[in-house]
């Protein structure tokens, strides 16, 4: 039989959204935040010549560094004043988390609930200027170096220059922050992957032309392109199915009377997510690749040092130490990140307060190494598969010269967020539902 939950989401239609007011101002908010972003991502830093600028990322599009412009929607080949998009946040909060891991004292203001999470926030805030105030200064050097043949990318090079090259990207990285926070309190889903996922598919009507294009130069056969659009389609399929697979803890509440009615005694499922981390691990380990080759890229001109030239190199698609150095950033955050998100101990200490336990396993201490086993043996299920769906498509970037949109790692974060996106407007729905029957109840109540 079915439970009064799931008929209440079968129930759900087009009548109950028309009747979610709220849940329509989250979605109109959510909709011109991303707008005001795709139209920062074409304001033009000043003192920028634009076509040196195009052909010198024509030179490095086949880099990390067309990834980063990907997933800033081309905001850094246009050099706008989202250029670093969101990215040094995103570092900022790894750093942050891995500090609160290892600092005792970060960790237990992590457990001072809401006012310990907003100091953690505003330590990240801080970190994140810092850390885009670094790039952006670096990314103004490399641009005074740029030439394409006689014509330089910087008309009028110098400190000033530098200056309002740092004021403005950093500007631009803030705003994003704000943006991203607001995006999650009063839109809907998470910010900072919304954002990203806007870059991403702003650019894939761009990407899907590219391959179109190439296919009618004759640098790639139609069958190919036929078989990369098949293998499109049976990535999204395989991300899909993994992203809803999940381990089921039977867990039994025991019988408890209050007054003379008697309430549990049944077993419910606790749902153990395959790849809880999500896309998370992805974003942070793009996030910690583009960090230093970012510079790199930018410094990687005609006189650049022989080792400076060499390490762009193997940090190319396709190489041996990207695809390693990738490999083992996402398998250390997946671990990691369910770690923060999955808290084996304090959940086997909730369910002993509440009297519920898992069936032959004694509750306390053995329920959490119960639930450490479980989770150890899905992150790595999920961390291969996460490898296998990000890796396994730069082989044909690599070999093709394809976009970048035809990535797993674009296609997980486009997949992933559009799953979250569809299962918060599911939630708010329900909740209006709920609402709605609450209501009539107190009606027929007072009319009674």
């Amino acid at each position: 039989m079915a439970s009064a939950a799931e008929q209440l989401a079968a129930s759900i239609n087009f009548g109950s959204f028309a009747k979610a007011t709220e849940l329509k101002k989250r979605i109109l908010f959510t909709v011109l935040a991303l707008i005001v972003y795709r139209f920062g991502t074409y304001i033009p830093c000043p003192g920028i010549d634009a076509s040196v600028l195009e052909q010198m990322f024509k030179q490095h599009q086949g880099g990390i560094l067309g990834i980063f412009d990907t997933f800033a929607g081309g905001a850094l080949s246009r050099m706008s004043v989202f250029a670093l998009n969101i990215m040094p946040y995103i570092s900022a909060s790894i750093i942050i988390q891995l500090m609160t891991a290892a600092i005792p004292s970060w960790e237990a203001m992590k457990k001072e609930g809401e006012s310990g999470r907003k100091t953690l926030n505003q330590y990240t805030r801080y970190l994140t200027v810092i850390l885009a105030a670094l790039q952006a200064y670096a990314i103004a050097v490399g641009l005074e170096g740029m030439r394409a043949g006689t014509a330089a990318a910087v008309q009028d090079a110098g400190m000033f220059f530098r200056v309002t090259t740092v004021v403005t990207l950093v500007g631009g990285t803030v705003f994003l922050m704000w943006l991203g926070e607001q995006i999650t309190e009063r839109g809907i889903g998470n910010g900072t992957s919304m954002l990203i996922f806007a870059g991403i598919v702003a650019g894939l009507p761009t990407g899907i032309a590219s391959l179109l294009s190439l296919g009618q130069a004759g640098a790639i056969q139609e069958w190919l392109i036929l078989a990369i659009f098949l293998l499109s389609i049976a990535v999204v399929m395989l991300i899909v199915f993994f992203e809803r697979a999940q381990r089921k803890v039977m867990v039994h509440h025991p019988r408890r009377q209050v007054g003379n009615k008697v309430y549990g005694g049944e077993s419910t499922h606790l749902p153990l997510k395959l790849n809880t981390a999500g896309v998370i691990p992805p974003i942070f380990a793009s996030s910690l690749l583009v960090l230093p080759v970012t510079i790199l890229g930018f410094q990687g001109g005609a006189n650049a040092p022989q080792w400076l030239t060499q390490l762009t190199a193997m940090l190319g698609h396709g190489q041996p130490l990207y695809l390693a150095i990738y490999a083992a950033l996402i398998v250390f955050f997946a671990y990691f990140y369910t770690a923060i998100v999955f808290n084996p101990v304090e959940t086997a200490e909730n369910l002993r307060k509440s009297g519920a336990f898992i069936p032959g396993i004694r509750p306390g201490k053995n329920t959490a190494t119960y639930f450490d086993a479980i989770l150890t043996r899905l992150t790595a299920a999920g961390a291969l598969y996460l490898v296998a769906i990000c890796l396994l498509p730069e082989f044909l970037i690599a070999q093709y010269s394809l976009p970048f949109y035809f990535g797993g790692t674009s296609l997980l974060i486009v997949v992933s967020v559009t799953m979250d996106t569809v299962a918060q407007i599911h939630s708010h729905l329900v909740a209006n539902q709920y609402e709605g029957l609450l209501k009539k109840s107190k009606l027929r109540g007072r009319k009674a």
